[in-house]
């Protein structure tokens, strides 16, 4: 037990019982120590044996946790993994890592002088859409692409109850919630752009923030990619589409692992990560004769686990982590901008 990744947690709310602790549990390498609960004390339904401290400032003082996962509301990333930075713990820092470039830059620093890692955690790189994309542009089949779109649209017409994702304060809006999964995916692909133009839209009666995102990011070698994600869009138009030289492919956004951790399936659990029959993804390319083909593109079962084991990775043997800080950098700059 005294080599596992000792964690706690600084919420119990959605994230931390659907996104977190499922995972760290079902890891071998990691043991779910701790948790705060201000007010409603859950966890222990649960996990009999986890500790429940009333406040942060507890659970950081617990000398037992060698990690600290902040997913407690986007204007407070900053605040919370500084301190724990401080306290000499390892973190992992939801998304949006922080509200600008300046403060992140800092907590990199804060980690290197505590001999400690910060990492952002980009669960949507272990979705199966996301991978299904990947390993197309890896099979070379679509050639150079061109024009890339890649679109996360809901439909939620009332303002939220959400006071961090509804009110005017640093980290708000959907750029920062939805826009930041988006960014995170274009620059893991396609690296970080040379210059890019955003328009903003707040179109909910009453939103006080951003309800719609259009950002075109322009690369080095031509290609131009446009991110866009609204919460008013009752038909999604597909989540990703690459057009390239030699071919095309679209694929819908299944979001399989967020529905079924919602209905109550545990990672491992048979069909897990499964997306269902009949979802795949359409590639349509021609071969080095220009015969037009066209295929179903199968996705292989995607697991969340797939990010705590690159914390694990990092952590005890120092592999690189594969959210980089110039990735984080350049992806906050361009949502601060």
């Amino acid at each position: 037990m005294k080599n596992k990744i000792r964690t706690g947690l600084l919420s119990f709310g959605m994230s931390g019982k659907i996104f977190h602790a499922p995972f760290v549990k079902a890891h071998s390498e990691f043991e779910l120590v701790a948790v705060v609960e201000r007010t409603q004390k859950r966890a222990h339904e649960y996990y009999p044996d986890i500790k429940s401290y009333a406040s942060v400032a507890e659970l950081l003082n617990d000398d037992e946790i060698d990690l600290v996962i902040v997913n407690t509301p986007n204007n407070t990333h900053y605040e919370f993994a500084l301190q724990a930075l401080r306290n000499k713990k390892h973190v992992l820092v939801e998304k949006p890592f922080t509200s600008t470039s300046e403060e992140a830059a800092h907590l990199f620093r804060e980690a290197a002088k505590n001999h400690c890692h910060v990492l952002p955690y980009h669960n949507r790189r272990y979705d199966s859409d996301f991978l299904s994309v990947k390993k197309v542009l890896e099979s070379e089949k679509t050639g150079q692409p061109v024009e890339v779109y890649f679109r996360f649209e809901r439909y939620k017409y009332t303002i939220g109850e959400k006071r961090f994702k509804e009110e005017a304060i640093p980290g708000s809006g959907l750029q920062y919630d939805l826009g930041s999964h988006l960014l995170d995916g274009v620059i893991s692909l396609f690296g970080i752009p040379r210059r890019w133009h955003k328009t903003l839209g707040a179109y909910r009666p009453g939103s006080e923030v951003d309800d719609y995102v259009h950002i075109h990011l322009e690369y080095e070698n031509g290609l131009q990619v446009f991110v866009k994600t609204s919460l008013l869009v009752l038909s999604p138009q597909p989540a990703f589409v690459i057009n390239g030289t030699r071919g095309t492919y679209v694929k819908d956004r299944t979001d399989v692992q967020e529905k079924q951790l919602l209905e109550g399936m545990q990672p491992g659990d048979p069909g897990f990560g499964v997306e269902e029959e009949h979802r795949e993804g359409i590639l349509t390319w021609l071969d080095d004769r220009d015969v037009k083909h066209t295929e179903k593109v199968a996705t292989a079962p995607a697991s969340y686990l797939g990010i705590f084991e690159a914390v694990y990775q990092t952590l005890r043997h120092h592999k690189p982590y594969p959210v980089t800080e110039a990735q984080i950098l350049a992806q906050l700059k361009i949502l601060e901008g």
